[in-house]
């Protein structure tokens, strides 16, 4: 089974993502980048909230290239009783990537709360990371999940930059590694049969299931269709 992921920025959307039926309410803050990091009281509030229903939550801590940054910031969020948090590996050296990792579950250690380390699939133009390097670094700061998502938002997906054999492998590696596998970024309807077929464990939307574009509001009637068409 596939669980969804929906990334709501504040209470009145996590609540449709809710009545859409999504697994995991991911917070975040779109207009501070992939995984903009949202404010500690839309965090904690939308937490009671998605806990009430009995939802995992998850938060982003911000697309980040420093340890000490990320390291705080896991720490922070984790206190507001989250179930995962993410954090954006925006950093094109891999050693880089190991610290922050490292640093990250290190803040953390002491809540009972999953790290998942987000690489973007647009590497390239973003100037940072092959993602299928991230399974092995990320199982070495252990790390319990690793995630693709988009560096930048400009329409354009992650089966644009990334092949089917390649999201695979990284899937596959993943796995290997002990680790649950989260694919994300600008995934659309097209993408069903494809995302069926790699079989991820998780899969993050938002723009998918937003009435008119990623800056507009989340829709309960779409998050519920992603939700039966994903499991039909």
């Amino acid at each position: 089974m596939i669980r969804v992921l929906v990334s709501p920025s504040n209470v009145e959307e996590a609540l449709e993502c809710i009545r859409g039926g999504a697994e995991i309410i991911d917070v975040k803050n779109p207009r501070e980048g992939s995984l903009g990091a949202n404010f500690p009281w839309v965090i904690k509030e939308i937490t009671k909230l998605a806990k009430s229903y009995g939802k995992d939550v998850s938060a982003t801590i911000g697309d980040l290239d420093k340890a000490g940054t990320a390291s705080l910031a896991s720490y922070g969020v984790a206190s507001l009783g989250v179930d995962y948090v993410k954090v954006g590996l925006f950093a094109g050296k891999i050693e880089s990537v190991l610290e922050i990792l490292k640093c990250v579950t290190k803040a953390v250690k002491e809540f009972d709360i999953k790290v998942v380390a987000a690489s973007y699939a647009d590497w390239i133009r973003a100037k940072t990371f092959s993602p299928l390097k991230l399974p092995e670094v990320a199982s070495d700061a252990d790390a319990d999940g690793v995630m693709i998502d988009t560096a930048i938002k400009d329409g354009r997906s992650t089966f644009e930059f990334m092949s089917f054999e390649d999201l695979a492998e990284f899937i596959d590696r993943a796995h290997e590694n002990g680790m649950f596998c989260a694919l994300a970024g600008g995934l659309n309807w097209n993408h069903i049969d494809l995302i069926k077929k790699l079989k991820p464990d998780i899969i993050g939307v938002r723009t998918m299931v937003c009435k008119d574009g990623r800056n507009s509001k989340i829709c309960s009637e779409l998050v519920q269709k992603l939700v039966t068409e994903i499991n039909r």
